[in-house]
């Protein structure tokens, strides 16, 4: 399976730090994207989306994802079933200019029942391992753990695809995110959930040939 690690957004994007400009979303995940290197040394197929530095648009982001995922096709209106996609992002509650009160990890997929939601299910008991204590951001509405927007690269992307929000940069969380325990459980909260991902989903194929042979 290959694994696509979308990093948010780019250095030169305005916004996208805590108020004081100390936290700067594009090189925390830049420093959170090492989870492919991980990923990678336990000899699985990850590649980082986005090596760029520069912010990339989410229309040449989507047309990455799918040229991957065209090479893996699925039946007409499926999702290609051997690639997924994790955008990686830090939070805000506000416009970025004031401190705010907000707290929380949390993860989304694109509006409806898909197989991403079976990946952010996986991704979220992760995190719930990994932050004990720390506020876990989940909807149940629909019956499972996940957020749902029309993100661009969620709703445009070819394979199963979530957006991770790990914790606010300009709420209670400030300091926790640039902790090296939060940094290192954030990587812990995606290599173990994509694995378990990835895992149950073989496991889930190799019953099913089982059971129509």
């Amino acid at each position: 399976m290959k694994i696509l690690m979308d990093n948010g957004h780019g250095l030169n994007t305005l916004g996208k730090r805590s108020p004081d400009g100390t936290l700067i979303e594009a090189a925390y995940t830049r420093k959170i994207g090492r989870i492919v290197s991980y990923l990678t040394d336990r000899g699985y197929d990850a590649e980082l989306l986005v090596p760029e530095d520069e912010d990339i648009s989410l229309s040449e982001r989507v047309k990455r994802v799918n040229a991957i995922s065209s090479s893996c096709p699925a039946q007409t209106g499926h999702l290609a079933p051997n690639v997924i996609l994790i955008s990686i992002h830090i939070n805000t509650a506000g416009n970025g200019s004031k401190w705010t009160n907000a707290t929380g990890w949390s993860v989304y997929t694109c509006k409806g029942q898909t197989a991403s939601d079976h990946l952010a299910d996986c991704l979220c008991q992760a995190a719930i391992k990994n932050f004990p204590g720390r506020r876990i951001r989940t909807d149940y509405s629909d019956g499972d753990h996940d957020w749902e927007e029309n993100f661009y690269i969620l709703r445009h992307s070819l394979c199963s695809a979530v957006l991770t929000e790990n914790f606010f940069m300009d709420g209670l969380d400030f300091e926790f995110l640039q902790s090296k325990a939060c940094k290192q459980a954030i990587v812990d909260t995606h290599i173990e959930g994509i694995i378990e991902y990835i895992e149950s989903t073989q496991s889930d194929s190799i019953l099913r040939n089982l059971t129509t042979t």
